[in-house]
């Protein structure tokens, strides 16, 4: 079964729809590159999936072992080359981890836990990843 599917809309926006969910959401161009900004670039959501997929595979070793992170929060930045080809060449992300126990075998296996996750091991070398955790 595919995973999703992608209309095209003209005006460089996309509609994604997520087949067994039937949840959708637009994409548009960025402006710095002719489009509106009007929702998440393709090249957002990569840089954003980053931190979507460290939370997810926190939130099940949070699950696991009775720990509450909920209400953390995570800000992202978005590289992109300077010159051709365009492309993200870095990725920053910050997470403020609300944690209430706060001893440190906690903090790391969830530091651990968000370095593996399957976004963080499939993006290029070549895309820096830099990623910080305050944990408060």
């Amino acid at each position: 079964m595919e995973t999703s599917k992608v209309v095209y809309l003209g005006g460089l926006s996309c509609e994604l729809t997520h087949i067994k969910s039937k949840q959708k959401l637009n994409t548009d161009a960025p402006t710095d590159n002719n489009g509106k900004g009007q929702a998440f670039s393709p090249t957002d959501l990569l840089a954003t999936s980053l931190a979507a997929c460290m939370f997810t595979i926190m939130g099940i070793y949070a699950e696991n072992h009775s720990v509450n992170i909920e209400n953390s929060e995570a800000s992202v930045l978005k590289i992109m080359s300077q010159d051709s080809p365009r492309r993200v060449i870095g990725i920053n992300v910050h997470f403020e981890i609300k944690l209430q126990n706060q001893d440190k075998k906690t903090q790391q296996a969830l530091i651990n836990c968000a370095r593996t996750c399957p976004v963080a091991l499939s993006l290029s070398s070549e895309i820096k990843q830099n990623i910080t955790f305050e944990f408060v």
